[in-house]
C-alpha cells in the first residue's frame, strides 16, 4: 500500500503585486509516509556569528577572581556559568565556552582589526591599496549552504559601525573595523543597521522604482498585498500548520507595525540632520529588532548565514536604560576602577541577555522534527 497526499513545495511563496514572501517549514511540505530526511523539507543548518566588542571582565585585573564575572567553572554536571553568561543558564547543556585562544591577526591594533579578523584569522596586508585580507568564515559557509536561499548571507549591526575610535587609525582602517564579513580578499561586506532596509531586503516591495511607487501608494504592508493568497493557502493546511502560519504572519505584522511606528515619529519641533528612516530611538529595542529580523529570516529560509555586530567597535553608546550613563568604549578603558568595572559588567551582561532572548525565540520556533535552535550553530565573540 502506498500512502499519498498533496504536499507543498519547500520553495512555496506567497505572491502579491511586486513581492514574494517566503514561508516557514510546514507539515504540508512533507509527503505522506516519507522520512523527513529523505525530503526537500529536511531542516537546513543555520549559522550565526554575534559580535560584542571591548572585552569581558575576567581574571585579568589586579582583583583576580574577586571581580571575574565571565569565566565559568567546573565541567559536566558541575559546569557553572558566571554572572555575564548567567542569562544562558537554561541552555548551558548546549553551550561550549572556549578560553585561552589568541588571534594574532589583530595583535597591537587595539580596535581597528578586531571585527574583520575574528572570522578570518588573517592579518590584513597594509602595504596594498584598498582592502586586502581574506574570505571570512561566514562567507565560506555561505558558499556551501547559502546558495539555495534568496540571500546567501545577512550582515547586520545595531548601529553604524563607522566609529572614529576604531577606524581613525590611518588609510584603510575602516575596511576592517566596520564589518565581520569579507566575501573575498578585496570585498568587505557592509553591516546594515537600518531595520527597515533589512526588512525590505528580506521581503521586497517591488523590483523597479515604478513598482515600488505603486505599492507604496496602495499599502505599506506586504501582508496586505498577499491576503487572498494567504487565506487560500491556509484553507489547504491542517490545524498545526495553520497555527504555525498564524504565528509567523503575526511576527511579520508586528515588525511592520514597529517599523511604521518608527517612521511616524513627530520631530517637527526639533531640527535634526538627515537620519536613516527606520532606525529606532531606543537602543534596547533596536538590538532586539535586529535579532527578530535574523530569526524571521532563518524561519522563512531566506538566509542560513547571519553575522551581527550587537554594538560597534569603538562605540560611545550609553546604556541609561540599565542605569549606566557612561559611554561603552571609554568605560571599557576602566583602569581597574571598581565602579567602572561594575558598570562594564552590567553592560556586558545586558548584551548576553539580548542574545539569550534570541536563543529563546529560536528554541520556541518549530522546524521540521525539532526547533530552529536544534538546527543552528551560533558563535558569540567576546574579546578579553
Amino acid at each position: 500500500m502506498f500512502l499519498t497526499k498533496k504536499h507543498l513545495s519547500r520553495r512555496t511563496t506567497l505572491k502579491g503585486l511586486g513581492i514574494s514572501m517566503g514561508l516557514p517549514l510546514l507539515d504540508a511540505m512533507i509527503p505522506a509516509a516519507t522520512a523527513l530526511a529523505a525530503t526537500a523539507a529536511v531542516p537546513k543548518p543555520r549559522v550565526g556569528f554575534f559580535y560584542i566588542p571591548h572585552g569581558m571582565i575576567m581574571d585579568n585585573t589586579p582583583y583576580g577572581k574577586e571581580v571575574d564575572a565571565w569565566t565559568p567553572s567546573g565541567s559536566g554536571a558541575n559546569f557553572t556559568l558566571n554572572k555575564i553568561m548567567k542569562p544562558m543558564e537554561k541552555y548551558k547543556h548546549q553551550l561550549t565556552s572556549i578560553a585561552n585562544l589568541e588571534n594574532m591577526a589583530s595583535a597591537g591594533s587595539v580596535h581597528t582589526l578586531n571585527p574583520a579578523t575574528w572570522l578570518s584569522a588573517v592579518r590584513p596586508d597594509g602595504s596594498q591599496p584598498g582592502a586586502h585580507m581574506s574570505t571570512t568564515l561566514d562567507q565560506v559557509i555561505a558558499a556551501k549552504v547559502g546558495q539555495e536561499t534568496a540571500l546567501p548571507s545577512l550582515e547586520l549591526a545595531a548601529e553604524t559601525t563607522i566609529q572614529s575610535a576604531a577606524c581613525g587609525g590611518g588609510a584603510g582602517a575602516c575596511y576592517y573595523s566596520t564589518t565581520l564579513s569579507f566575501r573575498n580578499d578585496h570585498t568587505p561586506l557592509p553591516m546594515e543597521f537600518n531595520p527597515r532596509k533589512v526588512f525590505l531586503q528580506l521581503f521586497g516591495e517591488g523590483d523597479t522604482d515604478v513598482e515600488r511607487q505603486l505599492i507604496s501608494r496602495q499599502t505599506t504592508s506586504i501582508l496586505d498585498l498577499i491576503t487572498d493568497r494567504t487565506n487560500a493557502l491556509k484553507a489547504q493546511l491542517g490545524t498545526q500548520d495553520q497555527r504555525v502560519m498564524d504565528n509567523y504572519l503575526e511576527t511579520v505584522r508586528e515588525i511592520e507595525h514597529r517599523l511604521e511606528k518608527a517612521k511616524a515619529r513627530d520631530l517637527s519641533k526639533i531640527k535634526l540632520p538627515e537620519a536613516p528612516v527606520g532606525e529606532l530611538d531606543n537602543f534596547d529595542q533596536q538590538v532586539g529588532m535586529m535579532f527578530d529580523l535574523v530569526a524571521l529570516a532563518y524561519q522563512a529560509n531566506l538566509t542560513r548565514v547571519a553575522s551581527y555586530i550587537m554594538v560597534a567597535e569603538g562605540t560611545n553608546r550609553t546604556y541609561n536604560f540599565i542605569n549606566v550613563p557612561d559611554s561603552f568604549h571609554p568605560l571599557s578603558h576602566h583602569a581597574n576602577d571598581r565602579e567602572r568595572l561594575r558598570k562594564l559588567t552590567l553592560v556586558q551582561t545586558w548584551h548576553m541577555e539580548q542574545f539569550a532572548k534570541f536563543v529563546d525565540k529560536m528554541a520556541n520556533t518549530p522546524d521540521g522534527d525539532g526547533s530552529l535552535l536544534d538546527h543552528s550553530l551560533f558563535s558569540v565573540r567576546l574579546r578579553t
